[in-house]
């Protein structure tokens, strides 16, 4: 691996690519050594940079509370639920005295905040979530009695090395699931609330890397439950690569580099190289204020739709006069929500939740035909199912088009345009057309968010859930989270009452003795 400093931020641009047999690149080379480095440096924190962890933090908490009874959730927990262990992390809803093995809260509370698909998104190369590293993060912090300037440090050294990961290094091409960054993430950011040296960090990071990589048919198809497991699933599983490697364990590397890496066997070959873009030493981490929140629930290739649809919605007149809906979008929407994927089920009024929040003809139609979005209301099977609607639905499609690839790919970080351009026929031949290029909610969008609105898409989403006096006092916990002193991130738990708290099916880990 050769380091060379890039010209966009001063952050370095690591080239990576994989070595040939029996030249294998010096610990010092490797891209895991780097990522080990950064989050072993006592750079400081950014003030803007901690300010955005703590609203993603509410953010996290706004979907995953509203999610609390949703089968996977309240499967996960219940699982969560038998690895009970005093001083451990907190679960979601079930406040700060039922705190269970940080890993298990990991798995939890990472499975509720993942469920609605409403949390932030980046895209370099590849999509992420990077919000997906919070609860992890938050469960190691929470177990190792950590302040809350420290869980800030975690949470900014994820959410930097998961968007690094994702500008240097494309998965979706190779169908790849995008937790592969995941991984990586969540042990350095660990890592960094341990303080762990370079050589230890690498250790957890190239084990974590090794065990996060599954392919994409996650999002295809038929789009089950795992993709709300599959964040929890990466960060559990990166926590133990922590202690794995702090007990002097060794993992699989160079992981990337190496002639049977994930370079050269999954991403390209071994002939490919990639530049991954990390801050020098002593410089702040600052990627998480290049994430954008969603507004809406659903695939963040849809936010742009849903805000698109609702603008046009007063001019169109009755929905049922339309002839035909064209949109035309960058290749990463018609391949991943629209019609260049492929599925069927992307217009079947039977498919789950999973396959319609990444379905853009149905999420441009359901906004179209009612003039609002509702994160539960806006999946209503009998409204799904009219036939009106679904006749509507139907005349929906999507169109690869190569300006929106150019807008999209050949810009960087908050400059890419996520948008589309919709084109509605109608009957009697008018033709009305409108774009957009960003979501409303995005940093360059027209109602760019702050603090006051993720509170409150918390406080909308948790209302007849979480009591008022929980919610406030949340909130506020979550504002002054950089003080909040050592062994008290408990606070962070947010309880809702016993009674709306729903059991599933035992299973395996119910048992004891017996069959």
């Amino acid at each position: 691996m050769n380091d060379a400093v890039g010209a966009v931020g001063g952050l370095h641009h690591h080239t990576v690519q994989p070595h040939p047999p029996g030249k294998r690149p010096p610990r010092e080379a490797q891209l895991a050594w780097a990522i080990a480095c950064l989050a072993a440096d006592d750079a400081p924190l950014d003030d803007d940079a901690a300010e955005m962890a703590s609203c993603r933090l509410v953010d996290d908490w706004a979907c995953a509370l509203p999610a609390l009874n949703r089968p996977p959730v309240r499967s996960a927990r219940d699982q969560a639920r038998c690895f009970a262990r005093k001083r451990g992390a907190s679960v979601l809803g079930l406040g700060p005295g039922a705190t269970v093995d940080c890993g298990w809260a990991a798995w939890a509370n990472a499975t509720a905040v993942r469920e609605l698909d409403f949390h932030d998104s980046f895209f370099g190369l590849d999509p992420s979530h990077p919000g997906d590293v919070i609860p992890s993060v938050l469960a190691a912090a929470e177990q190792l009695g950590a302040s809350g300037e420290t869980l800030i440090r975690g949470i900014v050294t994820a959410y930097e090395v998961q968007t690094a990961l994702a500008r240097g290094i494309a998965l979706n091409p190779y169908r790849i699931d995008h937790v592969a960054h995941l991984g990586p993430a969540v042990a350095a950011g660990v890592a960094a609330l341990l303080r762990l040296p370079p050589e230890i960090g690498f250790e957890a990071i190239n084990h974590a890397a090794h065990v996060s990589l599954s392919t994409r048919q996650a999002r295809k198809g038929r789009i089950s439950s795992w993709k709300a497991f599959a964040p929890g699933h990466v960060g559990k599983a990166a926590i133990e690569a922590v202690d794995r490697a702090m007990r002097g364990e060794t993992s699989p590397a160079p992981i990337w580099e190496g002639d049977y890496g994930i370079l050269a066997v999954l991403l390209g070959g071994p002939e490919i190289a990639v530049d991954v873009p990390l801050p020098p030493p002593g410089a702040p981490c600052r990627a998480i204020l290049d994430t954008y929140p969603k507004a809406h629930s659903a695939g963040y290739h849809g936010q742009a739709v849903i805000d698109l649809a609702l603008r046009m919605r007063p001019g169109l007149g009755d929905p049922r006069t339309i002839r035909s809906v064209e949109l035309r979008s960058k290749r990463m929407t018609h391949v991943v929500m629209g019609a260049g994927s492929g599925d069927p089920d992307k217009w079947d009024p039977g498919a789950s939740r999973e396959t319609l929040d990444h379905s853009a003809m149905f999420i441009f139609a359901r906004a179209l035909w009612d003039g609002w979005w509702h994160h539960e209301r806006s999946y209503d099977p009998t409204a799904i199912a009219a036939p009106d609607f679904v006749s509507l639905w139907r005349r929906v499609t999507t169109v690869e088009d190569a300006d929106w690839n150019e807008r999209f790919d050949r810009r960087d970080g908050l400059e890419k345009d996520h948008g589309l351009r919709a084109v509605v026929t109608f009957e009697d031949g008018r033709i009305v057309e409108d774009e957009i290029a960003v979501a409303d909610s995005h940093p360059r969008g027209a109602a760019p968010w702050t603090r006051s609105d993720y509170e409150r898409k918390f406080e909308t989403l948790t209302a007849d859930l979480v009591p008022a006096g929980e919610r406030a006092r949340f909130l506020e916990a979550a504002a002054r989270l950089r003080l909040i002193p050592a062994g008290r991130l408990d606070t962070l738990a947010v309880t809702v009452p016993e009674s709306a708290i729903e059991r599933g099916a035992p299973g395996l880990f119910d048992r004891t003795a017996g069959v």
